[in-house]
């Protein structure tokens, strides 16, 4: 009887030393959710390499999950609610819609789960309003980046110019503030008018559809400002379809490769600059340090850069 209690005190003490290690093994490489608004879009794609090399240098797993398009609000809150159930230790998101995440934040924070939003601030009043707190925000000042465009195309217009623009999705933060910056750099311009303004919700085929629609209610659209570069992309395919390629200044936002090109091949004059890549390294090397318990600054920017074809090599 005696050598059966100790055979079984044995085996728990093995069995719990066994399962201590296993703890150990499972809990020693944290893993941080990067949710994207879509995998679509150049700019996001280079923010998740940013993000890997990042999470690589660190030991951290990262999963990356995106919605198909920009717009799709609800398939993002699903992604987040559904990593939230994997066990995640942090969640790094760039928000597809500033107020409508907040739900599904609040449940990051019940979990909690630490919240690095990127790129696209989150509605300050909706999340007070929720009680949910944000470690940081790391991301490119948009309304300064409006007004890196709009300053560049009153020198470049001599201070007259017909104005085409193209915004993002109305109420959402990056395009609003990109668009707020622009119009305040060219509102002391009295020889620059926006005569047509619209949303082409960040999508290419849009960007082509509305100023195609743009130049035929006003053909005496000389510039367009797209508050990306997809736009601004689809624009020059409009520009172009009308016989006015050369004829009209196409400025847009992101730099990314495609807009380069057309910048060197004089299509598109200009395009600000951001790094996606800088940003999602960031934000995971954020997630890392506030999972050790370290702090973060509220606020980390990353630069940006007005592209034009004196810089664009």
């Amino acid at each position: 009887m005696k050598k059966t209690v100790a055979l079984i005190l044995i085996a728990a003490a093995s069995s719990l030393s066994c399962n201590r290690g296993a703890s150990t093994t499972s809990t020693s490489k944290p893993t941080v959710a990067l949710v994207l608004k879509t995998l679509n879009h150049p700019f996001f794609v280079d923010m998740r390499r940013g993000a890997q090399e990042a999470a690589d240098r660190l030991g951290v797993t990262l999963q990356v999950q995106a919605a198909e398009r920009e717009i799709d609000v609800e398939k993002q809150m699903q992604i987040v609610e559904n990593m939230i159930q994997t066990g995640i230790q942090a969640l790094c998101i760039t928000p597809s819609g500033s107020r409508e995440i907040v739900s599904a934040l609040v449940k990051a924070k019940d979990a909690n789960i630490p919240i690095i939003v990127v790129d696209t601030r989150v509605d300050a009043k909706a999340a007070a309003d929720a009680g949910v707190r944000t470690e940081t925000f790391v991301g490119s000042d948009n309304y300064e980046g409006g007004k890196l465009a709009g300053e560049y195309l009153v020198k470049a217009s001599g201070g007259k110019a017909h104005v085409g623009i193209l915004e993002g999705i109305p109420g959402h933060e990056t395009g609003d503030s990109r668009l707020r910056g622009f119009r305040d750099a060219v509102k002391g311009s009295p020889g620059i008018t926006v005569v047509a303004s619209q949303p082409a919700n960040w999508e290419r085929d849009q960007g082509f559809n509305v100023f195609q629609n743009m130049l035929q209610a006003h053909a005496d659209i000389d510039s367009v400002f797209g508050c990306s570069d997809l736009m601004a992309l689809g624009a020059i395919e409009a520009i172009a379809a009308a016989g006015k390629t050369g004829k009209i200044r196409v400025v847009g936002f992101d730099a990314l490769d495609d807009a380069k090109k057309a910048i060197a091949a004089g299509t598109m004059e200009a395009s600000v600059a951001q790094f996606p890549a800088e940003m999602g390294r960031a934000a995971v090397e954020s997630a890392v340090k506030v999972i050790r318990g370290e702090t973060v600054p509220p606020d980390i920017k990353v630069k940006l850069e007005l592209v034009t074809r004196d810089n664009v090599k």
